[in-house]
């Protein structure tokens, strides 16, 4: 099984930022619904929210992220970003680097 930390790693180190281009990522992890060909269910629709949140050049995670990659050598900062349409609760957000 892979470490929860890999996505990060790939999202830092992808090709669009070696010839330049801005980055914009944003991660979530959770259960997901098969549908078919398809996915679905509240982990992706959080997915979905999140990325709509970052900015161009920033990868936001959710706190569920945080919390998978504690030790990893991962840094975050908070982020004011707490509400998130279509989700229930608090949100907490997280700008990441390497």
């Amino acid at each position: 099984m892979d470490r929860p930390r890999r996505p990060l790693r790939v999202a830092f180190g992808t090709a669009a930022q070696q010839i330049g281009l801005p980055l914009r990522a944003g991660l979530h992890t959770g259960e997901i619904e098969i549908r078919g060909r398809d996915i679905g269910g509240i982990a992706v629709h959080a997915a979905a929210r999140v990325m709509a949140k970052s900015q161009s050049s920033e990868v936001l995670v959710s706190r569920v992220v945080t919390d998978l990659v504690a030790g990893a050598g991962l840094k975050f900062a908070s982020v004011d970003r707490t509400n998130s349409r279509g989700l229930p609760g608090r949100w907490d957000l997280f700008a990441a680097s390497v």
